[in-house]
């Protein structure tokens, strides 16, 4: 029973269907979960892993995203006769070359319809709710303004003594381009909300920004229908709440209304949605023949507080860390599938199992042909799921930070026992606290986090808080169990091939002729188009 907030659509579908008690995502960031959950494989694979401190897409126009020669399984059930729906978050990129090329766009990778946010939700798109980049400028201007000057006073000594000429036109010059640099900045961080916070549906756009009265009742009704108009055939809805990421948001009828503030309210209200949707397939009879799951892309961000001191990431219960890291808040995910008829109700499997393995299950389940010219490292789930498995397929999961090897987990055939090494762990701060919260988010390489020679080692099975990390002196067989997890990395890395970053530098900044606009820039990039029925639905 959830004391905090009252989820009895949620409640339910654990309740009649299975539970994964361990279920992983393939990484603790948006960007690369979800292309690890449409293509079954981990995302450095694809290229969705940063080599830098960010880690997802930030700017709508931005070149990188999901390669076009990857495939989700909404291409293969596309082929095989299904029509295919992504309604809300996306987050996996928009366009490559120009501002109407769409070749990350979720039409060209297997959906027939898309109505939803191309890129995330995030304070800077509500107004009055702060900046994800407040942070950043603090950390860095100082020693950006530093720089510059120590530059500016050490060309103005050197012309002094005559060691260096610098023209009159020159310096100007200089000036003049920092000048137009900042004042770049200046506008496209003013107008972020415009550039990057709107609603499409396919290949236009519908609201720029979007506004957030009654977006979630928008997108439920989207979903509702979708359902209502593939009632006699094939369907794959991928339903992806931008709720319960910051900025939050909920409807009148529900501000207010939970135990835990705005962030309860907005889990409630997705409830309510999901509630909908399980009612729609229940009016039109199709409950027994849909498979339902539900699941997030990462854990709570619990870095994610209010200027008035409320918890707006969310909750992580006993596991340690949370969103960006790879202990267990942030990776440990929920797993509830309801299929009636096929899944016995009311069923706990506390196996290790991964958000990649959703890829295999559905594309059998279609009576797909999983390609055979990549890695898949997914693993079908019915064998588990109905009972004719007891164990995962996992003996291995390879958790990424980014792009780094951060921690891998060994769950033997032959024992309950389940390892997780650490090769890294991301310096908290401040000192003794949960999370980064000086820094919003915890990074992966460098001066961020400390290293771990011998890796830290847990029982998983024992200590899920990863409060005891083992020693030889503790554990026996550490030296066995460390040798084998090593093995293992060498054969995971030697299956790698080499591919092209998506989220290098070049890849995710800001590129204006790329930049998506239903106007002109001098209008701010500003309209709303959404149809009269979704304009008609209550605000309360």
């Amino acid at each position: 029973m959830n004391v905090f907030n009252r989820t009895p659509n949620i409640d339910t579908l654990a309740k009649r269907g299975v539970k994964l008690t361990q279920h992983i995502a393939a990484a603790p960031l948006c960007t690369p979960s979800r292309a690890a959950f449409l293509t079954g494989r981990y995302p450095i694979r694809s290229g969705m892993a940063s080599l830098h401190r960010v880690g997802v897409f930030l700017f709508s126009a931005s070149s990188g995203g999901l390669p076009t020669e990857e495939i989700t399984f909404a291409t293969l059930l596309q082929q095989k006769g299904y029509t295919t729906a992504l309604i809300g978050k996306w987050h996996l990129g928009i366009n490559c070359h120009s501002h109407d090329d769409y070749c990350h766009h979720p039409l060209n990778h297997g959906f027939n319809y898309f109505y939803g946010i191309p890129v995330n939700n995030i304070r800077d798109c509500k107004p009055e709710h702060g900046s994800v980049f407040q942070r950043g400028i603090k950390m860095y201007l100082p020693t950006m303004l530093q720089i510059t000057w120590i530059a500016l006073i050490s060309l103005a000594v050197l012309h002094y003594i005559g060691l260096l000429r610098i023209s009159h036109r020159a310096l100007g010059f200089f000036f003049l381009m920092a000048a137009v640099l900042i004042g770049i900045l200046l506008f496209f961080f003013y107008n972020f909300r415009y550039l990057n916070c709107f609603l499409m549906r396919n290949h236009s756009i519908i609201q720029q920004p979007w506004r957030y009265e009654n977006l979630t009742q928008r997108l439920t009704e989207e979903a509702k229908r979708f359902i209502r108009r593939n009632t006699d055939a094939p369907f794959l809805l991928f339903l992806s709440y931008p709720q319960v990421h910051t900025a939050l948001f909920a409807s009148q009828s529900f501000r207010g209304k939970s135990k835990h503030g705005l962030y309860g309210d907005a889990v409630e209200e997705m409830d309510w949605s999901i509630g909908q949707v399980l009612q729609t397939l229940d009016q039109l009879n199709l409950s027994m023949q849909t498979l339902v799951y539900f699941t997030s892309d990462q854990g709570a961000h619990i870095e994610e507080i209010s200027s008035s001191g409320e918890v707006h990431g969310g909750y992580n219960g006993i596991y340690k860390g949370g969103k960006s890291t790879n202990w267990e808040g942030g990776i440990r995910i929920p797993g509830l599938l309801h299929w009636p008829g096929v899944l016995k109700p009311d069923t706990s499997i506390d196996e290790p199992t991964s958000n990649m393995d959703i890829f295999p299950t559905i594309v059998k389940l279609a009576g797909a042909q999983q390609p055979t010219d990549r890695i898949i490292d997914g693993h079908d789930l019915m064998p588990l799921l109905q009972g004719t498995a007891l164990h995962s397929k996992h003996e291995f999961l390879f958790h990424y930070c980014n792009a780094y090897l951060n921690a891998v987990r060994w769950h033997p055939r032959n024992s309950t026992s389940i390892w997780k090494a650490l090769f890294f762990t991301p310096k908290f701060s401040p000192e003794g606290a949960n999370g980064c919260f000086e820094s919003h988010v915890c990074f992966c390489h460098g001066n961020f986090v400390n290293y771990h020679d011998p890796p830290l080692l847990f029982d998983l099975s024992k200590d899920p808080e990863e409060k005891h990390p083992l020693t030889t002196e503790t554990e026996i067989h550490f030296d066995e169990i460390l040798h084998a997890i090593q093995q293992a990395v060498a054969n995971h890395t030697q299956s790698l091939a080499t591919v092209s970053n998506q989220l290098s530098l070049k890849n995710i900044i800001w590129k204006p002729w790329l930049q998506p606009c239903c106007s002109s820039f001098l209008k701010f990039c500003y309209c709303n188009h959404e149809s009269q029925e979704n304009k008609d639905l209550p605000a309360a």
